[in-house]
């Protein structure tokens, strides 16, 4: 958006307002960084979903938080999302125009995180996985320690990115998909062994999902339509519906659908994997190609161009599953049959869920497995749920 020159015009309160009455639901405030944002205008949108909705959402680097920001989201009750990857020298991807500027600025954002933790508001913390925090072992370690103390901190719940790649130069800072499985996977484990609290949503979802239990998993596994990205119901400054914006590859951002297609979900089932589809793969059911907004090359009717990264994950929760006694979909004796169910749904115009799809194969005695999470949502400014025994 930003290399095509498409900036949007200055925004409209009153637009804005009128838009987020119209999609009637709760908000969050993102961009960009929103806390450039004047905090009267911040203090009217938050007033407003305060007032319809009873909560309200911010993402940030945390970087400009200061006493007033913080009786704000104590005001208005703003459940404060941090994108902040690791201390000093780990969070230096996220430039601020030099060394010491961005050192600065990632101190203040951590200071500021632990601030709010002492004091009793909401926040949960957005970490991207690349070369710059992960890419090697000292690395590694130096991002569990971090995690790990932050929870004892009191912070509950976590989201891990690996690096979006829109261009040569982020290309350069992302790990190859099985260093960037094995970075992940020993995140978890330190997790798992020295914060047993902390809930890490990948590892969450991929659980949930292989269980068949997909009704509160992250929007990557739901057969996303890049056209309408029914995750994201996006108001722009102006007013106007937008969708996700990892959808707009070329800068453009397109006007968001009245009506979801789900073709690109029918043809990867059909298309070989040398081509760019899903032919054959077993996890297909759960992952769907994944993002589109990650496809090979830019084009969303591929498969995600981190195919190897999901499926090293899927594959290693899929044999922790199975170590405790519980068969993921994966290797579910009627896979075929949850495939066509989904197909089905698909080309009529419909999204079925894994539980609906497993509900029809298996009849009407059918129940989730013992283990799966009982309650939660998932946003990237929300709490995570807790439970997921799948490694006891």
């Amino acid at each position: 958006m930003r290399d095509a020159g498409n900036f949007g015009p200055p925004y409209d309160m009153e637009a804005m307002l009128k838009a987020l009455e119209a999609e009637g639901g709760p908000f969050s405030v993102f961009g960009g960084e929103p806390l450039l944002v004047p905090k009267e205008d911040l203090e009217r949108l938050w007033a407003f979903g305060l007032e319809r909705y009873g909560q309200n959402g911010v993402q940030t680097n945390g970087a400009l938080i200061d006493d007033d920001h913080i009786a704000l989201f104590k005001k208005y009750r703003v459940h404060v999302g941090f994108s902040i990857d690791g201390p000093g020298e780990l969070n230096r991807l996220r430039w601020a125009g030099s060394v010491e500027a961005t050192d600065e600025a990632t101190e203040r954002s951590i200071r500021n995180l632990r601030r709010l933790l002492r004091e009793g508001v909401p926040a949960s913390l957005i970490v991207t996985i690349h070369q710059v925090n992960a890419g090697d072992e000292t690395k590694r370690a130096r991002l569990a320690d971090w995690l790990v103390e932050l929870h004892r901190e009191g912070l509950r719940s976590i989201r891990l990115h690996a690096l979006e790649v829109d261009n040569p130069l982020a290309r350069r800072y992302a790990l190859p998909p099985e260093e960037a499985a094995e970075a992940f996977i020993y995140l978890w484990k330190r997790i798992r062994l020295e914060a047993p609290g902390l809930q890490v949503d990948v590892f969450h979802d991929i659980a949930a999902g292989l269980r068949g239990d997909d009704g509160r998993i992250t929007c990557i596994w739901h057969a996303c339509d890049p056209w309408t990205t029914r995750a994201v119901r996006g108001v722009d400054g102006d007013g106007r519906r937008s969708n996700c914006g990892r959808t707009n590859k070329e800068g453009i951002d397109w006007v968001k659908a009245n009506q979801a297609g789900y073709e690109r979900y029918i043809a990867l089932y059909q298309t070989p994997k040398e081509y760019g589809g899903c032919q054959g793969c077993r996890f297909f059911a759960l992952c769907k190609g994944n993002c589109p907004g990650t496809s090979l090359d830019g084009d969303f009717r591929n498969r995600s161009e981190q195919c190897g990264f999901w499926y090293a994950l899927m594959e290693y929760v899929e044999g922790r599953l199975e170590e405790v006694g519980i068969t993921p979909i994966s290797r579910h004796p009627k896979r075929e049959a949850i495939e066509a169910y989904l197909l089905r749904g698909w080309m009529e115009g419909r999204n079925p869920s894994l539980a609906e799809a497993l509900r029809a194969v298996e009849g009407p005695t059918w129940t989730l497995p013992v283990g799966s999470p009982e309650h939660g949502d998932y946003t990237d400014h929300g709490d995570a749920p807790h439970g997921d025994h799948w490694d006891g």
